[in-house]
């Protein structure tokens, strides 16, 4: 494909497809987030949205890889109500309290500022943008779906899922590692007595021993 502008005249099947996965993985995300969100599997948290960020980046990728989606009319049919994520939020907050926190680079092309981010936050957006998405889906409306997914990719959820996929990684690689978090950090969040970080992490992460090195020949 070129980068035109696509138009209700030129859907054809590989859009089809993109816009169907979108559907299903926005169904299995808010699935994943919302078990979580009521406490089921907490052990697993981290290692659910592990997974479940880097599928919908991986889906969500196409959407930035495709032409711009246009749809003929120049207004936005009604998607019917908007989600209500304030619950999910709080509950998410509370869940991954231990872990909820970070840091990111707003634009990494445009400075080197950080700003103070939340995965409970990064999760209930995303979850906010996707069903928008998911209901145009449903009502038949496949261009305008893949429009809302793909402007909100670009301009909101992609950026989230991205931030959050990093966090969680980082926070795997330093336990995984043996990588102590900036003592800088640990004083401004007060966990730097009696081990109190690692009990949260334990907590946080499940039992996630860290590798033997001596396995490698290391």
């Amino acid at each position: 494909m070129s980068m035109s502008d696509v138009t209700a005249t030129t859907l054809d099947q590989d859009l089809q497809d993109i816009a169907d996965s979108l559907a299903e993985e926005t169904r299995t995300f808010v699935a994943v987030v919302e078990a979580l969100a009521q406490g089921e599997r907490p052990e697993e948290a981290v290692s659910l949205l592990l997974l479940e960020f880097s599928m919908l980046l991986a889906t969500g990728a196409r959407l930035g890889a495709i032409d711009d989606v246009v749809p003929e009319e120049n207004w936005e049919p009604d998607a019917g109500r908007e989600p209500d994520v304030d619950e999910l939020r709080d509950a998410l907050r509370a869940q991954l309290e231990p872990i909820d926190d970070y840091v990111e680079v707003f634009d990494p092309y445009a400075g080197v500022d950080v700003v103070p981010a939340r995965l409970s936050d990064d999760l209930a957006g995303i979850v906010a943008d996707l069903l928008h998405g998911l209901a145009h889906h449903a009502a038949g409306r496949v261009l305008e779906a893949l429009w809302w997914w793909q402007f909100s990719y670009l301009a909101t959820w992609g950026q989230a899922a991205s931030a959050g996929l990093r966090a969680l990684q980082s926070l795997v690689a330093h336990v995984r590692l043996g990588s102590p978090l900036d003592d800088d950090v640990l004083a401004e969040e007060d966990l730097t007595d009696d081990g109190e970080l690692d009990d949260l992490l334990t907590e946080a992460l499940g039992e996630l021993d860290a590798p033997d090195r001596n396995a490698r020949g290391r």
